[in-house]
This record gives structure tokens, sequence and C-alpha cells, in this order.
């Protein structure tokens, strides 16, 4: 999946000539928590985000701090040069450099131009989408041999019992690096019916798996 596929495209801006207080209130009234900084021309040369405001002296401090507000400059206190993705970026790279970079939000560029951005509750949100997890269903986890193939194997179980495969996700078994985990969510309240037959193809079938009762 594409950048351009689940960024925002309306993008609440400022200029570095405006001011913290202008931040906070735009925020505020918005409900955002990250600003791209950006020239007249569309440029991005810097991102402000509450936490920065939040270090700027707070008023239980300094008895004056909306004047401290009014006179900090965008420019000041944004972080310059920031991390940037394009339209075309997939999800997966720009989840990494949330990840490695531990920010909160990936303004999006085309042409030297702001066109988007998109925040770690953006990629949180897809990622719930992605699996599945948000609609009603069951999670099934087998363990199978890292094998070509393999995939389509347990993919005919499904099949034969006529069920809905809402997600399907693939990682490594850390007991067994000759092995892999699948992780498979479905669109049945009743995975038994599945697990049996999983089972009786010959596939492990980690979870669910509780203990005393016997499918």
């Amino acid at each position: 999946m594409l950048l351009e596929e689940v960024m925002i495209k309306d993008v609440i801006t400022l200029s570095p000539t405006n001011t913290a207080k202008d931040a906070l209130q735009t925020m505020q009234e918005n409900k955002i928590r990250h600003l791209p900084i950006v020239e007249s021309d569309g440029t991005v040369v810097g991102i402000v985000s509450d936490r920065d405001l939040k270090n700027i002296d707070p008023p239980t401090l300094i008895g004056g701090s909306d004047h401290d507000l009014s006179n900090s400059l965008l420019g000041d206190i944004m972080t310059p040069n920031p991390i940037l993705g394009h339209p075309m970026d997939f999800v997966e790279e720009a989840a990494i450099l949330f990840y490695e970079h531990k920010i909160g939000a990936l303004p999006i560029v085309s042409t030297d131009k702001l066109v988007g951005i998109i925040t770690e509750t953006d990629l949180l949100y897809k990622y719930i989408e992605l699996t599945g997890a948000h609609q009603p269903g069951s999670q099934i986890e087998v363990r199978v041999p890292n094998v070509p193939g393999i995939l389509y194997e347990v993919s005919k179980v499904f099949h034969d019992h006529q069920t809905n495969v809402l997600s399907v996700l693939v990682y490594p078994d850390k007991e067994n690096v000759a092995n892999k985990i699948i992780v498979i969510r479905i669109n049945s309240m009743n995975p038994l019916p599945l697990i049996q037959g999983l089972r009786q193809n010959g596939f492990e079938v980690l979870w669910p798996n509780v203990p005393g009762i016997d499918v």
C-alpha cells in the first residue's frame, strides 16, 4: 500500500514567522499534534509538535507565558529539515522511518512541495484495518515449515470449508528458523471446524489452543 492512499491531503500548516501561540491555538482548534512549517512556495522547512510547545516555559514557572508564546517564532523552535516521505513510498517503509527515528509525523512531499502528512496514529489504524482486527471474526495461528507452496496448502483447508479470510500475516518462528508462523483472521466466530481441518491435514495449530478443550 502506498502513502498516497492513506495520507491526509488537507494539511494544516504554518510558516516560520508564525508564533508558538499561533501553533498552540491551531493545534487545539483542529485537534492535531503536529504542524508542518512551510515557506510561501510550499517548501517544507520544519515541523513543530505539541511537545515542542511544551518545552517553552510553562505558566507555573513564568507568570507571562502567554507573552513567551507570542514572542517565540516557529522558525526558532521547529525541528528543521524534517524527515520527509513521498506519495509513492510504501506504508511499510514509512513505518520503519517512524520506528528508527522515533518521529510522530511524516510530511509527504512531491516535487519539493507538501502534498500530505501521515502520523503514527494513522499508521496504527491502517495496521488495524489491514489485519481485519476491527471486524468481528476469529484468529488462527499455524506453525508451518518454511518451504515454497506451504501457504497454498494451508489456504486449501479454508477453501474446503468455504471460509472467507480477512487477512494473512507471516512472521518467523522464534523457536525454529526452519519454520514460519501464519496468522490468519477469518470472518467466523467459530474456528473449531477449521482447526480440526488444519490438524487433519498435518498442520500444527498454535492458537486457539485452550487447555482442556479438544478440537
